[in-house]
């Protein structure tokens, strides 16, 4: 199935286009009978010429229904715009075509309609102009008249190629189903919609719901009018629950797989498009998913932006949202999610900081920046926010950013040895005390950072034979300024012995994990393989060295023993011509942390 939703001016036919293209009236209220106005979501489908199902959510066009609109093209991948040819481009086609851009929609169609009352040549010249400057780019378009039936062959075929291009739903993350609406039916209880955009959804399922994270369980399914025990993305969906009633959810909300999403009550997101994030309001609607809610703007940067909401949201890395100004009834701009669970902003300065964090980040999930900003988090928590994880947990849930692990030990070795010379009768310092001095949220990660020459004892964390920690860990931290902006160009020998890293400095610092040496005199800091990972996994597949050489800004001397450290890993694997290919980032490759 794929799923296309309506946008455009009120009046300009859009209901009735998909009434001539389906058979049935999107419009299902009486009183949009009555008036010829749609005020709410409709839905229809139909079978295309090629055998695949189309299921079209029809939204209004009226100026006090965009919020509507939004919660109807919110979740959808496509739409098909509207313009009709006797009126042109009018003011809620502007404001429909900025909520598309908004949310980064990159498949449509236009459809020219009522050409039987006018000559549709200047209004598709106009619509194409403006439409051509936003994420839609350059779309197809026919002209049609849903009265006389002219064009709608033509439209028919030009919607089938539209939905060849539509990407195939994923059914093996978590649910996320934003409800566009909830109603009761007599002899079996609440049914939600909405239009499943990930993962899939069977008879007997328990799913929470985002807004009070009650449990319920799915009592019966409909995907497009016909019973069935399992629904896969993407699709338009009828979800019959037990155990919750019509007050308890409505549209806004959503239905989760349970533990798989954290809730939001505040996020750092990029702005693009409209007003420069210095400009915004403090106060605005964030239009996300089917959900409309009142939030608290905080510019960051040029283009970044902290949002306070109300209420949470299951939010995740790279969702797409629309400010919108409920006053002056205009879309303020797009939204991209950078990061759904930010760190509190406490003192002076803070918001600039942040900005410059937030700076390199373009909202797509990745393993290796995350824990980076991050430095310590839990491995739900990362899966949460929708990034794959494949790194191995330093101690039970818990993920580490390996230069920041490398430090820690270097850090807990010096607060050792200090509490030593304070106080000599003492044996060892105590575990907790440890935790507290560096910062950390659990015993277990102290206990996980002892290695040699340090030991266990008694809940104290105890020095063994002499060693210099502090040397290593500051050549290490050279080490790190050396390679930051060009994180693969290994330093050569003569330069390894200025930064203090000589042949003892370095078989520590690799004992230690600090370091990952791949070859000799070929030294890396130990995140290489996962920052390798995301800068060849966006190469065209297979790749050469030479391909692998310029994109990871390095020479052969480096690239050949990264490859082959990174096919031992299963990061990689080598082809018979010699060249390789990324293995699936859902796959079984892993990235041993430091000891």
């Amino acid at each position: 199935m794929r799923v296309i939703a309506t946008a455009g001016h009120v009046d300009h036919g859009k209901s009735t286009l998909i009434h001539a293209l389906t058979g049935t009236h999107p419009d299902r209220l009486a009183e949009e009978r009555r008036r010829g106005l749609t005020i709410d979501l409709g839905f229809a489908w139909t079978d295309l010429p090629s055998g695949e199902r189309l299921a079209f959510v029809d939204v209004p066009g009226h100026e006090r229904f965009v919020p509507t609109m939004l919660a109807g093209v919110g979740p959808v991948p496509a739409v098909l715009f509207v313009v009709a040819a006797d009126e042109g481009w009018k003011p809620q086609s502007a404001e429909h075509l900025a909520a598309v851009d908004a949310l980064g929609v990159r498949h449509g169609l236009l459809a020219v309609t009522r050409c039987d009352l006018a000559d549709p040549g200047p209004a598709t010249t106009q619509a194409r102009e403006r439409i051509r400057t936003s994420a839609l780019g350059d779309v197809e378009t026919v002209a049609v008249s849903a009265r006389t039936g002219a064009g709608l062959a033509a439209l028919r075929a030009a919607l089938g190629r539209l939905a060849a291009r539509l990407p195939d739903g994923d059914a093996d993350p978590p649910v996320r189903l934003w409800i566009d609406r909830s109603f009761t039916v007599r002899g079996s209880g609440l049914v939600v919609t909405g239009t499943l955009g990930a993962g899939r959804i069977r008879r007997g399922d328990t799913l929470v719901t985002a807004r009070s994270g009650r449990p319920v369980r799915v009592r019966a399914l409909q995907a497009l009018g016909e019973e069935t025990g399992e629904v896969r993305a993407t699709a338009r969906v009828a979800v019959n629950l037990r155990g919750l009633d019509k007050e308890a959810t409505g549209r806004g909300d959503a239905l989760l797989t349970p533990d798989s999403f954290l809730p939001c009550l505040r996020c750092d997101v990029r702005v693009h498009g409209g007003t420069p994030a210095a400009e915004l309001p403090r106060t605005a609607v964030a239009h996300i998913g089917s959900a409309a809610v009142p939030v608290r703007v905080r510019p960051l940067g040029t283009d970044t932006v902290r949002l306070t909401l109300p209420e949470p949201l299951p939010l995740r890395i790279g969702d797409r949202a629309v400010l919108r100004d409920p006053g002056l009834r205009r879309v303020l701009a797009g939204l991209t999610v950078l990061d759904p669970q930010p760190p509190e902003l406490r003192r002076r300065g803070s918001a600039a900081r942040r900005a410059a964090e937030l700076g390199d980040v373009r909202g797509t999930p990745g393993e290796a920046a995350e824990l980076r900003r991050r430095l310590l988090v839990r491995r739900a928590d990362l899966t949460a926010m929708g990034v794959a994880v494949h790194t191995t947990p330093v101690a039970g849930d818990w993920l580490a950013d390996p230069a920041h692990w490398t430090a820690l030990r270097a850090s807990l070795a010096e607060l050792v040895a200090a509490h030593h010379r304070e106080r000599p009768t003492e044996e060892g310092m105590p575990v907790d005390a440890a935790r507290h001095r560096l910062g950390l949220p659990a015993v277990s990660l102290v206990e996980a950072l002892v290695t040699p020459p340090l030991r266990m004892s008694r809940g104290r964390v105890t020095a063994g034979p002499a060693t210099q920690p502090a040397v290593v860990a500051d050549a290490v931290r050279r080490l790190t300024s050396e390679l930051e902006g060009r994180p693969f160009a290994a330093p050569h020998a003569q330069r390894l012995a200025e930064l203090g890293l000589g042949r003892r400095e370095l078989a520590a610092a690799v004992r230690h994990g600090a370091i990952l040496r791949l070859a000799e005199h070929v030294v890396l800091l130990p995140d290489a393989p996962l920052l390798a990972a995301d800068r060849l996994g966006e190469l065209d597949q297979p790749f050469t060295v030479g391909t692998a050489s310029r994109a990871l800004d390095t020479t052969r001397r480096v690239t050949v023993p990264l490859l082959e450290h990174c096919d031992g890993q299963g990061i990689t694997h080598l082809l018979p011509d010699k060249r390789r290919r990324c293995a699936p980032r859902g796959g079984s490759a892993s990235v041993t942390a430091p000891a």
